[in-house]
């Protein structure tokens, strides 16, 4: 929805400093125009009823296969997911088909979103064994993307002189996913015959994920590049980070790792293959461990759609992904209102520390001056996931049946209503996200 001004009233808004703020809320020109106990005056004026006010949500990790896969999910349908799950950013991954590994095609991917998405977008453009000049050049890209081991799609870099070419000559933020290639190819060959879902545990297992970062790690204080670890799944490699974790390395977990363990393959079998897989008990908490200490900065959902029939098959043939998008945000919430974490914990998680780790100005904050990107949210009411309420193309979570809270009643961005009462308010555009010199 289209208007000039917005006033939110009677919110309870999480400001910067991380306190909690009872009053009105002005949206002008798609900034933050003013914070006050009473504030009067706009185009539009809506009654928060006391309910929660969060910045918007900031996803780092997401698939929306356009182009090539749009039967699994396309950037429209991919950000009214978003908008629904109170997500007004998302950084899209380069392995859609064919994969955005030049300036030519992360060009293409902003044109498509311009004309589609609600919410706003950025876009990595991903490593080859050969476009060393695109990855120095190529913008607006919010980093350079790596596959250390193989995963959906054609992307994958394994070899150590490319690995070591790429983080001493290229002179921005890396992201990997830390796999190691090798051990998971030894590995194949040690399961074969395994058509269990659980074998996908034991094949990629810890220590697969334990090398890659090692190695990443390594190269990254020897050139002192920008590092951005991926979904970190294992206890081993919090310990890791624990030991040295450099001042420009930065880490991430998923809503997965942190609420699903192994038993997910007996309840929802081949639904729950991801890569890097889900892990023990241990790990689990080591996760949540990590993010509380500081050791894992963010939270992002690694939104990787497939159609049932595409997951629902025999291990071998079944595709390796789970949605999130539409979940994060009250998992989270969920998890605040059993004590396990704060407010002001999921703010910094999901969108302070997200803006602050790809160098996004003026996201992340509720604070005069920054982007008017927000979520309304009921933490008093509990609904459950449910197939049917789903906007994402492929129609499922590995979260049905789960009942949460912290759902988003209302979603602005840019000043702008993208999400109310339940619709997607489909006229509204996000902009192209600006990012700044990583340090």
């Amino acid at each position: 929805m289209s208007v000039e001004s917005l006033l939110l009233r009677n919110v309870r808004m999480v400001l910067a400093d991380g306190s909690l703020f009872e009053g009105d809320l002005l949206c002008e020109n798609g900034r933050i125009a003013a914070i006050d106990r009473i504030l009067v005056g706009a185009d539009r004026c809506i009654d928060g009823a006391g309910r929660v006010l969060l910045p918007g949500v900031i996803d780092p990790q997401v698939h929306f296969r356009e182009p090539g896969k749009e039967y699994k999910e396309d950037l429209q349908t991919g950000s009214w997911a978003c908008a629904r799950g109170g997500v007004t950013s998302f950084l899209e991954m380069p392995n859609t088909s064919p994969p955005t590994t030049t300036q030519e095609r992360l060009q293409d991917k902003l044109d498509r979103a311009a004309l589609k998405c609600v919410v706003n977008y950025g876009f990595f453009i991903g490593a080859t064994a050969d476009n060393l000049d695109e990855l120095k050049t190529a913008e607006p890209a919010c980093g350079v993307k790596i596959f250390m081991g193989a995963s959906t799609g054609d992307l994958l870099v394994d070899d150590p002189v490319v690995l070591e070419r790429i983080f001493r000559e290229v002179p921005r933020l890396i992201a990997v996913h830390a796999e190691d290639e090798s051990r998971i190819r030894e590995r194949t060959r040690v399961f074969a015959g395994r058509t269990d879902p659980h074998v996908h545990s034991q094949l990629r297992d810890n220590e697969c994920a334990r090398l890659a970062t090692a190695q990443a790690l390594a190269l990254s204080r020897r050139y002192r590049r920008r590092l951005h670890i991926l979904h970190l799944s294992t206890a081993e490699e919090v310990e890791l980070l624990r030991q040295d974790k450099p001042a420009w390395v930065t880490a991430e977990a998923t809503p997965q790792h942190l609420f699903w363990t192994t038993d997910a393959y007996d309840k929802i079998g081949m639904r729950a293959k991801m890569n890097p897989p889900l892990r023990s008990e241990a790990d689990r908490r080591a996760l949540w461990a990590g993010l509380r200490s500081g050791l894992i900065d963010l939270i992002a959902t690694d939104h990787a759609p497939h159609l049932k029939a595409e997951k629902d098959r025999d291990y071998s043939e079944a595709a390796a992904g789970m949605t999130g998008v539409e979940t994060s945000l009250p998992l989270m919430l969920t998890a605040v209102h059993r004590g396990e974490a704060t407010l002001n914990d999921v703010t910094r998680w999901m969108s302070v520390n997200p803006a602050l780790a790809y160098a996004i100005p003026n996201k992340g904050r509720i604070a005069p001056g920054y982007d008017a990107d927000l979520a309304l949210v009921d933490m008093e009411t509990f609904q459950t996931v449910q197939a049917q309420d789903l906007l994402t193309r492929c129609g499922w979570s590995p979260f049905e049946g789960w009942s949460l809270t912290g759902w988003p009643a209302l979603t602005v961005v840019g000043g702008q209503i993208a999400f109310e009462n339940g619709e997607v308010h489909r006229e509204t555009r996000g902009r192209p996200l600006s990012f700044g010199p990583v340090s």
